[in-house]
């Protein structure tokens, strides 16, 4: 190790600098603004080698290490002609100052060039479209206009970009501050927007330092057209219907250039979210529509929302976003569960009738602070704070029963009260030492995540195969949850050549939990909980240290980059049971070797492959480590196990991306793997635990008691693909995508190991069209067929399929009516009886544009036409497979009157641009 540790400072105190950076600005030569996302692309003349970067925000580029020699600069942006420029590199750094662009001529003489506007191109691992080559409604949102595009597509009311879910949003390369990507994108109108950019954005570290650390988030970014930057838009909208349902919500933006501020407000009982710009009439159009941080709503919901958003540059050298928002909500969602377990015993069920009740109150606020000391120094401070109350009711009746009858049933109820309090900040500088090619990157995060409240519990469950053991349980249980963790890392990387670079890392961090929960029994002659109740009652500590060193190589070429890293990683973790019987600490140290690497390869500049190997751990949560036994549903009790060691796990990306921009057609595949050793599985024991394990705890019949415990061999593979192309015969996009997902979940039935294996083919397609602003339609299916395997019980296996298909049709009629419809159709085979297998949600409204500007609307929608929605969920485990069906909101109507604000400087925009739909973080800092 110190031989090995002295070869690498030899190598970093020895290596030579070979190359200069080159710097410029991209701007339009008409109003002088700069213009983000713009290919620049540096070409010696005296071989193929080829150096390629993007503009930041504001227009400005950066090229590392570039070798002395001469050059021919290309500078595209579409919609603008392509500068070239002849540049020749000294041994010293080189400043290419402004670079002014031309829009491009689009009429010779009194003759029109008309023709297909692009779909767009490729760049690198940045796939880049043209928002004029896809048409949207006039009030659509950036979401309404991304779903058209290739590889795009809503998932469990989620974003969903080259088969991943879209993590992060960012304006014109400024990430959008928060964490609702969906609320971020409806508050965009579409006709703001130039270009939308998808790739993997690298961490703030990764992109400081120029070394991958696998921390990537699929990423959308919205190019603003230059005449959308200074002005408003905005929405507000009211409305009342049937069954006292009614919605009043406003959504207000103002740009002018860097500085750019949302606000939004709503209240509403027609389970909406947040309210935006691109909102449908009565939040009629909601089959598609997910909550905060995604997924489609179930229950009936009322909510109260404020939100703000802000973003700015303070000075020169400081940029700023912060985002705040105030959620109070109301949730009704009563649930029906069907379990179908794994176990010896032939028929063992669960069936499980649930009314819920929660009432949410929270703050959430997020920060960003980039100060640019100068070109050499960065320092970054990313706060947040989130702090949330809820006040939460389940009452339950639930049942075990098998062929031959009924084993035992519960009626129990719960109430809980808790208040969370969670900060996070991150602290993160980088130094580059001028142009030597050495850079040095510190971080430090602390985080406090503190839960405090008090909660009841009341159970009565009769025991039909005894009933001398029947079960009155009525408690009090009051928690006290602190954890702090703190980490920093240092790292240091050196220029080897004009290829590569050499990197040192350490970083280390701490995690300490502490957990107190104390059940009281109530005590009838006293009329209070009163009687100590010590086998369910517990405190708990942990401490988990973990530090971690090694060095990573990095070697990039026109065609190819290639990065490797090697970390050795040395953990403690340590825990102890204090109360109710103080245990010996137990104090377990881990040795691991985590290498991981990154490969891409341009084939051209369309086609690109990416391959990426990473390996983490990860510590056992302190709720998985506390040996205390939940009994909230008795028939499903669950116990901690302070014996877990950490996992690993072992990451596989594949990607392989193909834009042809002469034809329009898109291509992309890619495929995701992860291997878990010593996953944190289930350990379920049916008639009754080992000693020392939940003693005291008297199992009903068909009960299962649950106990964490690591074990080898989980596995989840999952591919993707998507193919798109124009379809022009009827002016329309089309897509096709399909999917293979293979998961391996293993767990212990009574000690007995079983595998619960799930195979997942899918396919689909979508055609979206693209042929007037009058007439906006999508139209998509997508069908998924689940093969699921128990090594245990083989004849418990479990084959469903299930299919959804979406029809979305805008067309303003005469004399500015506007129609709009979606039907929603699931279709599924193979659920449990009691579960509706199939439904159409049918949502439509009928409105009328007023005002001289056609700004205003007074529209009259229906939710649920055919009064059939539901909510349907299947969970495969590794110990049963369940269905839940939940409540949704049904039928309503609703009158509604929207106004749309819009006010922009500057210049109108050309026709054609009114009929759309069509410093960022890459990866790709220059060599």
């Amino acid at each position: 190790m110190r031989k090995l540790f002295s070869l690498l400072i030899m190598l970093i105190s020895f290596s030579q600098v070979y190359a200069q950076a080159v710097t410029g600005t991209v701007q339009s030569a008409t109003d002088k603004s700069g213009l983000p996302g713009a290919s620049v692309v540096m070409k010696r003349a005296t071989s193929e080698a080829i150096l390629t970067t993007m503009t930041d925000g504001q227009g400005a580029f950066r090229f590392e290490r570039v070798p002395s020699g001469n050059y021919t600069l290309e500078v595209r942006f579409l919609g603008f002609d392509m500068l070239t420029r002849p540049v020749q590199v000294a041994q010293t750094p080189m400043n290419l100052g402004v670079l002014s662009m031309q829009e491009q001529n689009t009429r010779l003489g009194e003759v029109q060039i008309i023709g297909r506007a692009p779909l767009g191109e490729q760049k690198g691992d940045t796939s880049q479209f043209n928002a004029k080559a896809f048409k949207t409604a006039p009030d659509a949102s950036a979401e309404d206009l991304v779903t058209k595009m290739p590889g795009v597509q809503v998932q469990d009311g989620r974003i969903q970009a080259q088969g991943e879910e879209v993590r992060q949003v960012m304006i014109d390369g400024k990430r959008f501050t928060g964490e609702d990507v969906t609320s971020a994108m409806r508050n965009i109108s579409s006709d703001m927007i130039e270009n939308v950019q998808i790739f993997d954005a690298q961490s703030d570290q990764a992109a400081f330092s120029g070394f991958e650390d696998g921390n990537r988030l699929k990423t959308i970014n919205f190019i603003t057209r230059k005449d959308r930057r200074q002005g408003y838009t905005g929405k507000i909208s009211a409305g009342y219907g049937t069954d006292d349902r009614y919605m009043a919500g406003a959504a207000i933006n103002y740009f002018n250039n860097d500085r750019r501020i949302t606000i939004t407000g709503l209240t509403n009982n027609i389970n909406m979210f947040d309210f935006s710009i691109g909102e449908t009439p009565g939040g009629g159009m909601r089959g598609r529509r997910g909550g905060w941080g995604g997924g489609s709503p179930v229950g009936i919901i009322n909510t109260n929302n404020f939100g703000i958003n802000y973003q700015d540059k303070w000075g020169k050298k400081m940029d700023v976003s912060a985002n705040y928002n105030y959620t109070n909500r109301d949730i009704v969602n009563d649930q029906y569960r069907f379990r179908d377990f794994v176990s010896d015993e032939a028929g063992l069920q669960y069936t499980e009738d649930s009314n819920n009740r929660d009432r949410e109150d929270g703050h959430r606020l997020n920060m960003r602070l980039q100060y640019n000391i100068n070109a050499n120094n960065r320092l970054l401070v990313t706060p947040s704070l989130r702090v949330q109350n809820d006040d939460n009711f389940t009452g339950r009746n639930a049942r075990t029963f098998d062929l031959n009858g009924t084993l035992s049933e519960s009626l129990n109820r719960s109430s809980s009260d808790n208040t969370s309090f969670n900060f996070n900040n991150n602290i993160l500088y980088s130094k580059r030492f001028g142009d030597s090619g050495r850079i040095l990157t510190t971080n430090f995060n602390t985080s406090i995540n503190n839960v405090d409240g008090d909660g009841f519990q009341y159970e009565q469950t009769q025991n039909f195969e005894n009933p001398d053991n029947n079960v009155l349980r009525d408690q009090y249980i009051r928690l006290d949850r602190k954890n702090f963790s703190w980490s920093g890392s240092t790292n240091y990387s050196q220029r080897l050549g004009e290829q590569s670079r050499l990197q040192l890392e350490y970083s280390i961090g701490n995690q300490m939990r502490d957990s107190d929960r104390r059940t009281y029994d109530y005590v009838e002659t006293a009329g209070e909980y009163v009687n100590f109740n010590m086998p369910l009652s517990s405190t708990f500590k942990s401490d988990y240290l973990s530090q971690s060193v090694g060095p990573s190589y990095q070697f990039r070429n026109d065609k190819a980059r290639l990065q490797v890293n090697a970390r050795y990683e040395y953990a403690v973790l340590e825990s102890e049971t204090q109360f109710p019987v103080a245990l010996n600490p137990l104090k377990r140290k881990f040795s691991n070797f985590l290498p991981s690497a990154e490969y891409e390869f341009k084939f051209s500049q369309s086609q690109n492959l990416t391959l990426n190997l990473r390996t983490n751990t990860n510590a056992p949560s302190v709720e998985q480590l506390q040996e205390v036994l939940d009994i909230s549903n008795p028939l499903q009790a669950r116990i901690g196990n302070a014996d877990l060691d950490q996992d690993y796990q072992t990451r596989v990306n594949v990607r392989y991306r193909n834009f042809n921009a002469e034809t329009n057609r898109v291509f992309f595949i890619g495929m995701f793997g992860t291997m878990t050793n010593n996953y944190v599985a289930n350990s379920v024991y049916t008639t009754s635990a080992p000693e020392g394990i939940a003693e005291g705890y008297e199992f009903r019949p068909g009960a299962r008691l649950s106990r964490p415990e690591n074990m080898d061999g989980y596995y989840n593979v999952r591919s993707f693909f998507n193919y798109g192309q124009p379809l022009n015969f009827i002016s329309s996009n089309f897509n096709v995508n399909g999917s293979v997902g293979y998961s391996r979940i293993p767990g212990k039935i009574d000690g007995e190991v079983n595998y619960a294996n799930n195979t997942n083919l899918g396919a689909g397609f979508n055609i979206s069209s693209n042929i007037s602003e009058k007439i906006d339609f999508t139209v998509s299916t997508f069908s998924s067929y689940n093969i699921v395997n128990n090594t245990l019980r083989t004849t418990q296996n479990n084959n469903f399929f299930n299919q959804n298909t979406s029809v979305r049709y805008n067309w303003i009629l005469w004399k500015d009516l506007v129609y709009r419809t979606e039907l929603n159709h699931q279709y599924n085979s193979g659920l449990s009886a009691g579960v509706d297998n199939s439904f159409l949600l049918w949502n439509m409204s009928l409105g009328k544009k007023i005002f001289k500007d056609k700004q205003g609307e007074i529209s009259l929608s229906v939710n649920d036409l055919m009064n059939q929605n539901v909510s349907i969920r299947r969970n495969v485990t590794e110990s049963y497979v369940e269905d839940v069906q939940s409540t949704v909101l049904q039928r309503f109507f609703m009158l509604t009157f929207s106004y749309n604000i819009r006010s922009f400087k500057g210049a109108p925009a050309p026709e054609e641009n009114m009929q759309r739909g069509p410093g960022m973080h890459r990866g790709r800092p220059g060599m």
